[in-house]
């Protein structure tokens, strides 16, 4: 719509007393002695023209052109974007809010969730209503027990999303990865560990979250792995982990000798699905965030909106 600059002045001017002074449309149109109807129409083109910029604030706010624009660029069935903070604390607190809103308004609700761990989904459990679900079954489809013992981690967030849905929850007795590969092969083969992971693979729906490959990984704080084996990991492509199985930018397990003694579901399970839900928020991961939603990994993204436009950015 073009606007004359005569009319561009009129349309500050009506802005002005319509946004900062709260003059009903009549009471403008009796100051200045123009019609109703043409104030209404001074106003639609201040917003067109782009004098006038309207932005919700609140953190529960979502970004909707920029979540069309990612499911139009990467072939999502969803995506949620959320407003960033200069913090990064606050950020990943709004994104794991969006996250469980999102998990509480999934229609049909899923009889079974499979879910990964880490810092994002701890906060996401966190924010989950009471009786977001009725009779869920929560399962974990990758190893999570902490070889130093740090408290928390994958159990107790498995178990308060569980608790919260008025159902039960089929925890993955295992660390994340086994220095044995026998050991590895051992613990799978296990009555008890093989049902869980067949219970996670028939999920109705999956939630996860992924790791940046840096000395600040939760497998580092975990105890199973060094710093220098996270430096060396790096050195052979990987951008990050996903169900603790390290990839590089084109989605491709880097270390298949360490692939081998990781404790989970592959990653083949989350391509396949039709409702996997990856969360993500700050400026470590936008590699591995990048990675998981080019190469089909998630078919729902929940992030903050630096991160989306990070991704969009791309070429």
């Amino acid at each position: 719509m073009t606007i004359t600059l005569d009319d561009e002045l009129l349309a500050v001017r009506v802005a002005e007393l319509y946004y900062d002074d709260n003059k009903t449309q009549d009471e403008i149109g009796g100051l200045l002695r123009i019609s109703r109807w043409k104030v209404g129409r001074l106003l639609a083109q201040a917003r067109e023209a782009g004098i006038v910029r309207i932005e919700i604030v609140h953190p529960r706010a979502r970004r909707l052109g920029v979540e069309r624009e990612l499911r139009q660029r990467f072939g999502l069935a969803d995506a949620v974007v959320v407003p960033s903070s200069g913090e990064g604390e606050d950020s990943l607190e709004r994104v794991a809010q969006a996250a469980a809103d999102l998990l509480a308004a999934l229609r049909p609700v899923p009889r079974t969730l499979a879910v990964s761990w880490g810092r994002t989904l701890t906060a996401t459990a966190e924010r989950l209503p009471e009786r977001w679900a009725h009779g869920v079954t929560v399962v974990q489809m990758n190893g999570g027990v902490s070889v130093n013992r740090r408290p928390g981690g994958a159990a107790s967030l498995a178990a308060t999303i569980a608790q919260r849905g008025n159902g039960q929850v089929a925890l993955l007795p295992s660390p994340a990865i086994l220095e044995r590969l026998e050991t590895k092969q051992a613990i799978e083969s296990d009555r008890t560990v093989a049902g869980v992971l067949e219970q996670a693979a028939s999920a109705d729906a999956f939630l996860f979250t992924a790791g940046a490959c840096d000395r600040h990984s939760a497998h580092v704080e975990n105890g199973y792995l060094s710093v220098d084996d996270i430096l060396e990991l790096a050195q052979r492509g990987a951008v990050g982990d996903v169900l603790g199985r390290y990839i590089d930018a084109d989605g491709h397990i880097v270390a298949p000798e360490l692939d081998a003694r990781t404790v989970g579901l592959g990653l083949d399970r989350l391509r396949s699905a039709e409702t996997a839900i990856f969360v993500t928020s700050g400026h470590g991961k936008y590699d591995i965030a990048r990675t998981v939603v080019t190469t089909g990994l998630c078919s729902v993204l929940v992030t903050d909106e630096e991160t989306a436009r990070a991704l969009l950015e791309e070429k």
